[in-house]
């Protein structure tokens, strides 16, 4: 989602998210104001909510809060805490984490391949 860690916002405009309910937005102009940002790349009102909460910062108020390398890595770990991504990493489900943090597979073959990489680099079978 990050482009390996080269960027903490979105590169697309955050448009192809307006009005997507699923997401919380729900106010004109929450597409753009809500697009991605964080190293995985906290999308939509209600994931921005979430993260204000969780990691008591304004983010909602304050979007750009999440493009600051702590709040940027902090959004990503508490993602990964919430939606129970240890229990799949420890289960070699590498698809299913890829589908829960990017809603499919774009880009799966490329994370594959820099997986494998990381694993060689880290001495992990």
């Amino acid at each position: 989602e990050s482009g390996e860690l080269h960027y903490v916002r979105e590169l697309a405009t955050g448009q192809e998210y307006e009005g997507r309910a699923d997401l919380g937005n729900n106010q004109p102009g929450d597409g753009r104001r809500f697009l991605g940002r964080g190293l995985i790349q906290v999308t939509g009102r209600a994931n921005y909510m979430h993260a204000a909460a969780a990691l008591g910062i304004d983010c909602v108020n304050h979007p750009e809060l999440l493009e600051e390398p702590t709040n940027a890595a902090r959004s990503a770990g508490d993602f990964w805490r919430t939606r129970g991504l240890n229990e799949s990493a420890d289960a070699g489900e590498f698809e299913r984490i890829t589908r829960r943090i990017n809603g499919g597979l774009n880009g799966y073959t490329e994370r594959c391949v820099l997986w494998d990489q990381a694993k060689r680099v880290l001495g992990v079978a």
